[in-house]
């Protein structure tokens, strides 16, 4: 094979055939990055070792106790206002008699004012007279999953004969958490319940005679309630898109007294007016009484 190679390569020279000269082969080397992206390397292995801050501690720092996850009930009583006695819901245009215990006020806080399946509630307030007292429940979420969870637990709290009791409730709240319970595929507990809402009757009565129909106007004007260091409605939804954006929980304790206050007026609301159409019926009863008499 050697004398063989020897031949072949002895032809090569004779025809002038010169093989090509071996070509060096340079080591492949790895670029250098530019000075910006080392930095930013150098900055992720550093915050990578770097200790882990802890995480707020939102149970914590919120209105009530956490019953689901994001999920917070707060539960109060007071004196204040008193339950009304039973009464006819003449003054609501509502031909029926009402004991007090069927009465559930509600009221709601809300991501904006426009409605429309976009808008939900974050807070949901509910009261009645409980055991003689004046009970407040507010259901709050801090986490957009846990609606869910805030629906059925307002749910649970209604009745087959509760009696709605809210201000603009009818044309608001109500058809916006409809909404959600519809959005959530679930049977919505408000329908077919009777709604008493007393801005219709606030107007009937006062319109023209006060500056406006607000509920601020009316607990002022029938309650002598003033607010002081309020948080307007306008500004609680955000104060709650701040808390998700990882602000404080404080302005959403101002949100839940906001809350707690409308809640109480809605009461005394009621009772005034309860009183007022009582003492008509009577006054318009003896008058009747004396005229048969005659």
């Amino acid at each position: 094979m050697s004398a063989l190679a020897d031949k072949l390569r002895g032809l090569r020279r004779q025809a002038g055939v010169v093989p090509p000269a071996p070509v060096a082969v340079a080591k492949r080397e790895r670029p250098a990055l530019p000075d910006n992206i080392s930095q930013l390397l150098g900055i992720r292995r550093r915050a990578q070792n770097a200790p882990q801050r802890p995480q707020r501690q939102e149970s914590a720092s919120l209105p009530g106790q956490t019953i689901a996850p994001g999920l917070q009930l707060s539960e109060t009583s007071s004196a204040w206002p008193p339950s009304p006695s039973t009464f006819h819901a003449a003054f609501a245009r509502l031909d029926e008699v009402i004991a007090p215990e069927r009465l559930l006020l509600f009221d709601t806080e809300t991501t904006g004012l426009a409605g429309g399946t976009g808008t939900r509630a974050f807070m949901i307030g509910v009261a009645d007279w409980h055991e003689g007292r004046f009970r407040e429940r507010q259901l709050l979420i801090t986490t957009l999953a846990a609606e869910g969870a805030m629906l059925d637990c307002f749910a649970s709290w209604l009745r087959p004969d509760s009696v709605l009791v809210s201000y603009n409730g009818k044309s608001y709240d109500s058809p916006l958490l409809k909404t959600r319970f519809r959005m959530h595929q679930r049977a919505c507990p408000l329908n077919g319940l009777s709604h008493i809402d007393l801005l219709h009757p606030v107007r009937r009565q006062w319109r023209g005679v006060w500056e406006n129909c607000r509920l601020a106007t009316a607990e002022r004007q029938l309650l002598q309630v003033v607010r002081e260091d309020d948080l307007p409605g306008a500004e609680a939804p955000a104060a709650w898109l701040g808390f998700l954006r990882g602000g404080s929980a404080e302005p959403l304790h101002r949100v839940a007294r906001h809350n707690s206050q409308d809640l109480r007026s809605l009461g005394g609301i009621l009772g005034h007016l309860v009183t007022q159409s009582t003492s008509l019926l009577w006054d318009t009863s003896k008058t009747s009484v004396r005229r048969k008499q005659k």
